[in-house]
């Protein structure tokens, strides 16, 4: 069995950081995702690399029991669950602005520059994204030979 790897095989090296930040305030009371202007590219230089995305910023949700969600897309793809995505935010009696954090490791598989972006939802009224002047952040990493 082997124990270790090669010295010569370099894993989990980070190869590249991709930071994005300064998006503007969005609001919608879609029920489905939707588009933010938290967009990313990233090219990887191998297509057995992973890349690791993650996304800051603030959900306002601005009626009574109303939920804000977030999630990451790489193109179409959902990296987050269909339905909740990857972050949440809820007012149970009142607006509340919170605070959201979501990280995912991707294998896009690809050499292909990759857009990666940030979308979100309401589940009933309005929810804002970056409502109060925030500054959001983006940021993209690609691991080296990560098994």
């Amino acid at each position: 069995a082997v124990t270790t790897l090669p010295s010569a095989i370099a894993t989990g090296k980070v190869l590249q950081v991709v930071t994005a930040n300064g998006f503007s305030q969005s609001q919608t009371n879609s029920t489905s995702f939707i588009d933010t202007n938290y967009t990313i590219n990233i090219t990887p230089s191998s297509s057995s690399n992973k890349i690791l995305i993650s996304a800051y910023g603030t959900l306002d949700n601005q009626s009574n029991g109303n939920q804000g969600k977030a999630t990451i897309n790489r193109g179409s793809t959902n990296l987050g669950d269909s339905s909740n995505g990857l972050a949440n935010s809820y007012g149970a009696s009142s607006r509340i602005i919170a605070t959201f954090a979501m990280s995912v490791l991707d294998s896009p598989s690809t050499t292909s520059q990759i857009t990666y972006k940030v979308r979100y939802r309401a589940t009933s009224g309005y929810v804002s994204i970056l409502d109060q002047g925030e500054k959001g952040q983006f940021i993209a990493m690609e691991i080296a030979g990560w098994l």
